[in-house]
């Protein structure tokens, strides 16, 4: 276990931009929080004051969510890749770590620690936009953004999808981890095109579209797994009796952990991603440097 803290650990002094660029949106908001116009969030209801309330916190959530996840893909594609550039490689084959352990402490942080990360960065700066904004604005708005019962299901929404996307994503971040311990440069273009070459011969010689399509539901159709209906109804408009807008009692009724991990396809994604993780680790220890 030491092991593996101490390569997360490394990870963390030779990748910066793991606690730098969340720091950098942080800041970003909470300037735009110090000279924004917060009247633009005043309310005239306790039912409309939820829904800003939802609204704030939940793009607040999602703008790191976002860049979080862009990150951790150029991570998992970066992180192999660049030992073998450096040549940092061979002085970590010369210790007594396994190639296994310097894997798998590479996906550990990619996709646990960063979106640790990017949690705790994101409360931080919605705690801190609150309070500023609180200040700034009518007691209204400030009351809007400051429901105990809101925040904890922005903890939950989080915590839940960092353990399922997790899963979900295993089969990507394992590619991702084979083109960067395999490719010798371009390793971008190299992420690109084998399935592409895929998509397009499969299409040419058969004339069908099952690859594009499974590459579909595993890039994009993790909500649909993961959740009862679309989340974007968690702050959904429009009451039939009323002209105000209408908000769910809480965000719990949305997310389908029986659905997620007894469906077929979350295994199947699972077992796909193991296979790819353990090609990578037989690359890792064939290949030197670039």
């Amino acid at each position: 276990m030491n092991t593996y803290i101490w390569l997360v650990r490394r990870e963390f002094w030779e990748n910066r931009a793991i606690w730098v660029i969340p720091l950098a949106i942080g800041a970003f908001m909470l300037l735009c929080a110090l000279f924004g116009r917060p009247d633009l969030m005043a309310v005239s209801s306790a039912t409309l004051g939820r829904t800003v309330g939802q609204a704030f916190l939940g793009a607040v959530g999602a703008t790191f969510f976002a860049v979080m996840s862009i990150y951790a893909a150029w991570y998992l594609l970066d992180c192999l890749y660049a030992d073998r550039k450096d040549r940092s490689v061979l002085f970590w084959k010369s210790l007594p770590i396994s190639d296994a352990a310097t894997v798998l402490s590479k996906l550990a942080t990619a996709v646990i620690v960063i979106p640790l990360v990017y949690f705790a960065a994101a409360d931080l700066t919605t705690l801190l936009m609150a309070f500023i904004i609180s200040v700034r604005a009518s007691s209204i708005v400030g009351g809007a953004l400051w429901q105990a019962d809101l925040w904890l299901q922005i903890q939950v929404l989080w915590l839940y999808l960092i353990l399922t996307t997790a899963i979900w994503y295993l089969p990507v971040a394992g590619y991702l981890l084979v083109i960067s311990s395999w490719a010798k440069r371009a390793v971008t273009l190299w992420s690109i095109l084998p399935p592409l070459a895929l998509i397009l011969g499969e299409r040419w010689f058969f004339g069908t579209r099952v690859i594009a399509h499974q590459l579909g539901v595993r890039l994009f159709g993790f909500s649909d797994v993961a959740f009862n209906a679309n989340l974007a109804s968690w702050a959904s408009a429009a009451a039939a009796d009323h002209d105000a807008i209408r908000t769910p009692a809480d965000i719990w009724s949305f997310l389908d952990f029986a659905g997620f991990f007894s469906g077929m396809a979350t295994w199947a994604g699972v077992a796909a991603g193991a296979a790819l993780i353990f090609g990578a680790i037989q690359l890792r220890m064939r290949r030197t440097e670039v």
